[in-house]
This record gives C-alpha cells, sequence and structure tokens, in this order.
C-alpha cells in the first residue's frame, strides 16, 4: 500500500513571523572572589535582592527574582514564545533549568562560604503543559537532605492556578571551592 500526501502551497505573500530578543548578564567568573568569602545564604539572598548579579542562565531564560522564603528557594517565570517547543508548549529543557535553579540554589543557602555544589543528577517529572499567557509559573525548591559530600533537594512548578506542572528531585555534590 503506498501512501499519497498532498502538500498545500501558501498563496498569500503575508510574511512569516519572526521575533528576536537581546539581553546582557554578568561574567559569572567576575563573581568568584564574591563566591569564596560569602555563604550560601548570604550569596542567594544578595542574588534576591540584587546586590549580587544573577547567574547568566536567568538572563537566558528571563526567570527571576529569586527568594528565600521559610527555608525554601522561589523563582519566578512568565511563559513566552521562546520557551516554546515546535509545537507551541513549553519545552521540558526550560522546565527542568528552573528545577535544577532552584534545588541548587536550596542546596547552596546551605553551604558556608568557600564551599560549592554541582548537581549530580535531576530526575523530572512532568505533569501538564505550559504555554504563553498561561500566567506565571512558580518552581519552589528545598532541601531534604545535607550531608558533608552530597545533598538532596525536591522541587515543585506550579501554574498561576496553584496546579502541579511537574516536580523534581536532585542530589548534588558538595566540594570545596578550588
Amino acid at each position: 500500500m503506498q501512501a499519497t500526501f498532498m502538500t498545500q502551497t501558501q498563496t498569500s505573500a503575508a510574511p512569516p513571523l519572526e521575533s528576536s530578543r537581546t539581553y546582557a548578564w554578568t561574567e559569572p567568573a567576575a563573581l568568584l572572589p564574591v563566591l569564596a568569602t560569602t555563604s550560601g545564604i548570604e550569596y542567594v539572598a544578595g542574588i534576591g535582592d540584587a546586590t549580587i548579579p544573577p547567574p547568566p542562565i536567568a538572563s537566558t531564560l528571563g526567570f527571576g527574582p529569586l527568594r528565600l522564603v521559610d527555608g525554601a528557594v522561589v523563582l519566578e517565570l512568565e511563559p513566552q514564545s521562546f520557551h516554546d517547543n515546535p509545537i507551541g508548549s513549553m519545552h521540558g529543557g526550560v522546565i527542568a533549568t528552573l528545577l535544577d535553579t532552584v534545588t541548587g540554589c536550596a542546596v547552596h543557602a546551605t553551604l558556608p562560604a568557600g564551599v560549592g555544589y554541582t548537581s549530580l543528577d535531576l530526575s523530572v517529572r512532568f505533569i501538564r503543559a505550559v504555554r504563553p499567557g498561561s500566567g506565571t509559573v512558580t518552581a519552589t525548591g528545598r532541601v531534604v537532605h545535607r550531608g558533608s559530600r552530597t545533598a538532596v533537594a525536591e522541587a515543585s512548578l506550579v501554574d498561576a492556578s496553584g496546579r502541579l506542572i511537574a516536580t523534581a528531585t536532585s542530589t548534588c555534590l558538595v566540594m570545596e571551592a578550588s
């Protein structure tokens, strides 16, 4: 059996829809001396109150501000078309990045000056789609275990109505700064 596909040609001269975006960021290497002498909670709070510049990913995706609330790290993002995958919903990588950010920052907030972390793993469960115009989404991360070498944090992402969009669990390696 042979399949036949028909194509439809565009007959109007409508221009393709294009958008552009420009943004700036602070080079992370410029902040290494501050990281070495500032506790994690002071550093995360400094990002939140804009005395320390946010990481470049915040400018790239357009999320923030970072807030410390009752032992948790909270971030907000207004979904935009530049967050979309090819089918018009927010790309799963954007959702994973939000969840990785709040879990990592929650761990960072528990560390003394001169101690860093890196993500060892991130497990994300996607529950519902996010589309531009659907309202602000909020990511919240909390540490559930902090040992001397590893830390585990959990996160959730909810929409403007409080409906769960995704959850994540992350394990981070705790390490002395070099």
